[in-house]
């Protein structure tokens, strides 16, 4: 399971604590992703999260090309833990317990992470001209390997019609909804 994407600054490693700082790189991602949610995308500059960070312009090109990257590496956050419960799926014995389990760690990740997917529902037109330009094979790759395991024979085909029906009604209401559970705590 990857780790959870921190979304606070924390204390310098020097300080009390001795708590590693977040890199720049990750708080410019979750500013971003703050600033995009609550303002939008098309409405967010890279200087007003340069001000946020505290850093000039100049910083946020270090780290990124331009704003697009960013919204970019906001969305790769939601392949990696979806990438590595595929792969945990076709890696290990295929049960329909197993499966239960996957997806119910899916869930978890699902919501620990859902201010992504408020992200994408806000902003559905800058995220579907990065799938056209620059992204449409990854999530090819994704479907193919998502389909791949609920082909497999070893599982009985009412259990993965149900599993793959139980998988979409959480991804839609997390897309379809995510704006009621905005502000809703994780736990």
């Amino acid at each position: 399971m990857p780790a959870p994407h921190p979304t606070a600054v924390e204390a310098d490693p020097t300080g009390p604590g001795g708590v590693e700082p977040l890199g720049t790189r990750e708080r410019i991602l979750d500013i971003a992703l703050e600033l995009f949610t609550t303002q939008g995308y098309d409405k967010t500059s890279l200087r007003q999260i340069a001000e946020q960070l505290g850093y000039s312009k100049a910083a946020i090109y270090y780290h990124f090309a331009s704003k697009e990257d960013i919204l970019m590496a906001l969305h790769l956050r939601l392949h990696d833990f979806g990438r590595e419960a595929l792969s945990s799926i076709s890696e290990s014995e295929a049960s329909p317990e197993l499966w239960a389990l996957l997806l119910d760690r899916l869930i978890d990740q699902m919501l620990q992470h859902r201010a992504l997917f408020i992200l994408h529902e806000r902003n559905q037109a800058a995220i579907e001209e990065l799938h056209r330009e620059r992204h449409d094979a990854d999530h090819e790759d994704l479907q193919m390997r998502f389909r791949q395991a609920l082909s497999n024979p070893e599982i009985a085909l009412e259990f993965r019609v149900r599993l793959s029906c139980a998988f979409g009604a959480v991804m839609g209401g997390l897309i379809l909804a995510g704006d009621v559970f905005a502000e809703v705590p994780s736990d």
